[in-house]
């Protein structure tokens, strides 16, 4: 058997049996595919949102992380389509490679909890890493039986391309198609996510015309461009950084972050995360509500997920160009020296304006500590027989990809409950209080004031 004469990758022409999926895009399902979709590990993905705190402010973001899947899935199928003509690729990723692309694709999300993302951005080590909960029903009798039998794949392997651990050629070739600079999930998610925001950003590739130009890199261990796809891969590096700046990093959307973040952080002693990521996102708020009863997290929550919709206020913000100085006070510090700092500068901000502030109603909100992965990926000049880098022969992504776009779109923002913001924002020496609580936290905690690289 071929890769192109795979039951699924047929299936992409052959229309029997198919489930729409927006936009306007027929997935196909072969038996095998319906039994994995039909598991209780899977339909969860039903039940949690794939934006999550997003659609507080772009109300129609509420696609699932269901509905991606299939997105990455069918997207997987077209990637396996195009690489089958390519004979470097076939000489190394053969029908049992991809049947394990496939699968890999169906189940990359299946370890994702509600506002996974959020709270893993913490670091905490109270907060458990989604690969350690898609280990766990990767290996549970159900999904571990289906893909021994039906696709011939040891969990355990399937296991290693998900974290990135895959072995030889073939491994590392199938790492780079579902985790990198091109990968089926950025693919998706980016046109996917776009369309449910309602923005224009994300779509404004052209998503064929890159599939149609993947080949592999001169070692033949990864994905490469032909020249054909170069503009499209221009425009997928310049999507995801609008996106990024109007979508995922939106302050309004970072308002929901931090007060989440911070409610978290508050009930971490008294809630079993293990047990709870295992819920879906109306048991897991619900959970979380009962358990900040009464405390100040109770306030943060209420205004997430209460009848009312409350969201902190911006009082300020700062950027690399902004104001360099104090974003490199507060960017990528730990979670709990960051929670310190803004209680700290509660109290001092309390003192200014005379009144009293809560710890929880000031939030600082900054770039986590791991950076957005660079885009690195080369382009094949046929005439020339040579490999070029993308950042070489474009202007838009040596800017947007090779300087760490996160340090122009992920900003320093400090939050505030709506009765102190405008009385914070008007604070002359605002500034100086930041600095001093940022000298005061790290003179009681050094240890944690040391950002890890």
């Amino acid at each position: 058997m071929s890769i192109a004469s795979l039951p699924e990758i047929a299936g992409l022409d052959h229309r029997r049996s198919m489930v729409r999926i927006p936009p306007e895009l027929d997935v196909p399902l072969t038996p095998r595919v319906r039994r994995l979709i039909d598991t209780a590990a899977f339909h969860r993905l039903a039940s949690i949102s794939q934006l999550g705190l997003v659609g507080l402010v772009y109300p129609a973001a509420n696609h699932t992380r269901f509905e991606h899947s299939l997105g990455v899935y069918r997207t997987a199928l077209l990637y396996l389509k195009q690489l089958a003509h390519d004979e470097r690729f076939t000489a190394v990723v053969g029908p049992e490679d991809a049947e394990l692309f496939i699968a890999a694709a169906l189940l990359h999300d299946v370890g994702h909890w509600p506002f996974c993302h959020p709270m893993e951005d913490m670091h905490l080590s109270d907060v458990p890493r989604h690969e350690v909960l898609a280990s766990s029903l990767i290996l549970d009798d159900e999904l571990a039986r289906l893909l021994r039998n039906d696709w011939g794949v040891m969990p355990e392997r399937l296991l290693d391309v998900l974290a990135g651990k895959a072995q030889g050629a073939a491994g590392k070739i199938l790492d780079s198609m579902l985790s990198g600079p091109i990968d089926v999930d950025k693919m998706d998610y980016l046109p996917r996510d776009s369309l449910h925001a309602g923005v224009p950003y994300g779509r404004n590739f052209d998503q064929g015309r890159l599939i149609g130009s993947l080949c592999l890199n001169k070692g033949g261990d990864g994905l490469a461009i032909s020249e054909k796809g170069k503009t499209a891969a221009e425009m997928m590096v310049f999507a995801r950084y609008v996106m990024f700046s109007e979508v995922y990093w939106h302050h309004a959307v970072r308002a929901a972050t931090a007060m989440l973040q911070r409610a978290v952080y508050m009930l971490l002693p008294q809630l079993r995360l293990p047990a709870l990521c295992r819920e879906t996102e109306g048991p897991f708020i619900a959970q979380l509500r009962r358990a900040a009863a009464g405390s100040g997290a109770a306030v943060l929550l209420e205004g997430l997920f209460g009848p009312r919709r409350l969201l902190y206020k911006r009082v300020a913000q700062f950027s690399l160009f902004e104001d360099g100085e104090l974003y490199r006070l507060l960017a990528r510090r730990p979670y709990p020296w960051l929670a310190a700092c803004a209680e700290r500068f509660a109290a001092l901000a309390g003192q200014a304006l005379h009144t009293a502030v809560a710890p929880h109603e000031v939030l600082f909100d900054a770039p986590p500590i791991e950076r957005e992965v660079e885009f690195k990926v080369d382009v094949f000049y046929a005439k020339e027989n040579r490999y070029r880098p993308l950042g070489d022969v474009s202007p838009v992504v040596r800017t947007l990809a090779r300087e760490q776009f996160d340090d122009y779109v992920k900003r320093v923002r400090i939050f505030a409950h709506p009765r102190l913001a405008a009385d914070l924002a008007a604070l002359r020496q605002c500034r100086e209080l930041l600095a001093a609580a940022a000298a005061e936290t790290s003179a009681s905690s050094p240890v944690e004031a040391e950002c890890t690289p």
